[in-house]
């Protein structure tokens, strides 16, 4: 068991700012320098991976992600510093709360039908 059993969502308002999708897009995004192979990546659509970004660009103070347009060298996105801090907090975040009830969700887990 390890801490990517806890999902933890950001709301803000009825949006959800953040969460265990949008942080895996992150960091797609981060290792390909692009929303569309991003979303390839994760088995998402462009337009899904895009109003993700787009979703958490209007929820947070700062964008978190910067998109550049296509032209001769093509376009591409990246991660803001912003968007590190955020990306790493909520991992943080993500860990401290698994650790405060670790041993709670591993009797829960162990009432589980066999697979």
């Amino acid at each position: 068991m390890n801490s990517t059993n806890i999902k933890i969502r950001v709301p803000f308002g009825k949006l959800s700012a953040f969460g265990p999708g949008k942080a895996d897009l992150l960091d797609a995004i981060d290792r390909t320098g692009s929303i569309s192979a991003a979303g390839r990546d994760l088995g998402m659509s462009y337009k899904r991976a895009w109003d993700l970004v787009d979703t958490m660009n209007r929820c947070f103070r700062e964008p978190l992600v910067r998109t550049a347009t296509g032209g001769s060298h093509g376009g591409g996105a990246a991660v803001t510093e912003f968007g590190h801090q955020v990306l790493k907090r909520y991992r943080a975040l993500v860990i401290k709360a698994y650790h405060s009830v670790q041993s709670e969700l591993d009797e829960l887990v162990g009432m589980l039908k066999s697979e």
